[in-house]
């Protein structure tokens, strides 16, 4: 569960603002990667993973990894009542997906309004991060005019 964010109230209202963002998005930025393309220290060295057989979901963990994931193990059972811990041999695929970012650019993205709406509809796309600067700078400008005008 996350935290929620602080955020300060804004004094203007979201269609005063503008929201500058660099995105890449997992979806079409990244893919997956196996344990050996991203040097996964679980690959490299071998792995724990102590289960609580005592439980529900520690009964239906230990049954996977005993019955359906097909990798090479040992059990050690006298750690403490109902835990097990089993002990994976290097060079095996691990439990975690890892990905690997792909050659794209990122997204240089300006938007009207802030983390409460765009009510504008304002929504541009730089081609490259010079442009995508150079709003940025033209921006922070006209707010630093307007600022001094009072």
């Amino acid at each position: 569960m996350s935290r929620p964010s602080f955020r300060l109230q804004p004094q203007l209202p979201a269609g005063s603002m503008k929201t500058y963002q660099v995105l890449a998005p997992k979806a079409t930025h990244f893919r997956r990667a196996t344990c050996a393309e991203v040097d996964c220290a679980n690959y490299l060295n071998g792995w724990k993973t102590p289960i609580d057989e005592s439980t529900d979901l520690g009964k239906k963990q230990a049954h996977y990894i005993r019955n359906s994931q097909g990798r090479h193990f040992t059990e050690d059972r006298n750690i403490a009542p109902g835990i097990t811990m089993f002990i994976f041999e290097a060079g095996q695929t691990c439990f975690s997906e890892h990905q690997v970012r792909l050659d794209k650019p990122e997204i240089y993205l300006v938007k009207g309004g802030d983390w409460r709406g765009n009510p504008t509809g304002m929504k541009r796309e730089h081609v490259n991060a010079g442009d995508w600067v150079d709003d940025f700078a033209n921006h922070q400008d006209q707010l630093a005019t307007r600022l001094n005008q009072g």
